[in-house]
């Protein structure tokens, strides 16, 4: 699908795994700058834990982004941890999530303009839609 040509989106992104951890998917729905929605990915990654299933739906965006090159990024997400992590006001603890921030950190040179904000589950419909289908998908040819 040809991604329309525009400077900035708005992401969100979510990531869940069926028992933390567990067979995890990631999802994330892009809108343009008009609140369109453009595009949609949703993927199994295997089994992981919720955290590391958010941080790689981000990473995922990251990288379509860059590709597409857009520099202008708001993230949208419902892991409040997830979202204070990005944004420097929890220290990240976990081994398993430190080397997935470092890669989002690494990436931020890329944009002009990257923020990460805490929404309530009910405002990422459609991103969970895409980590459950992406689940779902692997789970019945089980």
């Amino acid at each position: 699908m040809n991604m329309p040509k525009t400077l900035s989106w708005t992401i969100y992104t979510d990531g869940g795994a069926r028992g933390n951890p567990g067979p995890a998917g990631i999802g994330v729905a892009v809108y343009d700058d008009t609140n369109k929605l453009i595009h949609t990915w949703g993927e199994y990654i295997g089994e992981t834990t919720n955290n590391q299933a958010e941080y790689k739906a981000v990473i995922l965006a990251l990288e379509k982004a860059k590709h597409h090159e857009v520099k202008e990024l708001a993230f949208f997400l419902d892991s409040e941890l997830v979202v204070k992590q990005l944004n420097g006001e929890y220290k990240v603890k976990d081994k398993g999530l430190g080397g997935l921030f470092v890669k989002i950190w690494n990436m931020r040179p890329y944009f002009s303009r990257l923020s990460f904000r805490h929404i309530p589950r009910e405002k990422n419909k459609v991103a969970d839609r895409l980590v459950n289908e992406a689940i779902d998908q692997v789970m019945t040819r089980r």
